[in-house]
């Protein structure tokens, strides 16, 4: 790709995690024509920042993504218009342990139940042998990226034994053991807590479905803080209605925003949030100091970091 970039765009799909004008006048100072821009507005830069994909896109010299996932993005059809593409990794670790860390705290402490029970304005205390503490529980984490790295950061103080999944069984810094990925079943099989923390691609689509579910503990928790589709829904289902699991914390969905009538709404343990483990007030700058470097990076005739294609 060239390194001329003379006019980055911040295209209004990045509405949906922060204002666009935010990120905008974050990078002011660069020494290109940064401003907003609308799809059709996309033609007029060489660089776009976009939480969306547009075919347009396909016209311009790079394109940064503000998620870590590229699963939006049509890889291969960019390769081949000599289009570079970027993304977010590494800016979302700590912020998706500690929602981790909070559906934990949660599910441990009765949290969601009590708050349930305030909304009503019922004073209900948990059942004598509900409540638990952390420490004496495992967390098996899938995926040991970022993501994962960040989830065993913070349940790991905790008191939580931190195992991990990932395509070798080679150690990690943070996990106490390491599976590789066809000894999946095993690692999950006596665990307190399964965590999806892998990214979306062919080989990971509907990893969990109804053998892992049946695999996992009666009184174990399902945690999917990755993609929707990582997970078989309806398996999940079915598993949380027949007590083949516990319960679950769910942050990504098949379809999102999810349907009214999904049943996942109205189970008692189950903690549905709105693909929102990664949000932070600082997301614009996080982002933004990645697309710093990079035009940084591109002035003096470097590589792009964080490149995907």
């Amino acid at each position: 790709m060239t390194s001329n970039i003379e006019r980055l765009g911040i295209q209004e799909s990045v509405e949906a995690i922060f204002p666009p004008s935010e990120l905008a006048g974050y990078l002011s100072d660069l020494p290109v024509e940064v401003t907003v821009v609308d799809e059709a507005g996309i033609a007029d830069c060489d660089a776009v920042v976009t939480r969306n994909y547009f075919d347009a896109l396909l016209e311009i010299d790079w394109i940064h993504s503000t998620q870590a996932g590229v699963d939006r993005f049509p890889l291969e059809a960019l390769a081949d218009a000599g289009v570079a593409l970027t993304n977010s990794t590494g800016i979302h670790g700590r912020t998706v342990g500690e929602n981790v860390a909070g559906y934990l705290l949660a599910f441990a402490r009765r949290l969601h139940d009590q708050i349930a029970s305030a909304t009503e304005r019922r004073w209900e205390r948990p059942a004598w042998d509900e409540a638990f503490t952390l420490p004496g529980t495992t967390a098996c984490v899938v995926g040991t990226g970022t993501l994962g790295r960040g989830i065993a950061d913070v349940v790991g103080p905790l008191g939580v034994r931190v195992t991990g999944v990932r395509r070798s069984d080679d150690p990690v810094p943070g996990f106490d053991e390491i599976d590789a990925t066809d000894a999946l079943h095993e690692a999950i099989a006596d665990a307190t807590f399964v965590v999806a923390a892998v990214p979306l691609t062919e080989d990971t689509r509907e990893l969990f479905g109804a053998a892992e579910f049946e695999t996992m503990r009666s009184d174990a928790y399902f945690v999917n803080v990755a993609r929707g589709a990582i997970a078989d829904e309806s398996a999940l289902i079915d598993a949380l209605e027949s007590g083949a699991i516990r319960g679950a914390a769910l942050d990504v969905f098949e379809t999102e925003p999810l349907p009214r009538e999904s049943p996942l709404w109205t189970m008692d343990e189950v903690i549905v949030t709105p693909h929102a483990a990664a949000y932070t007030r600082d997301y614009h700058r996080d982002v933004g100091d990645i697309v710093r470097r990079n035009v940084e990076r591109l002035e003096a005739g470097g590589e792009l970091t964080n490149r995907v294609v």
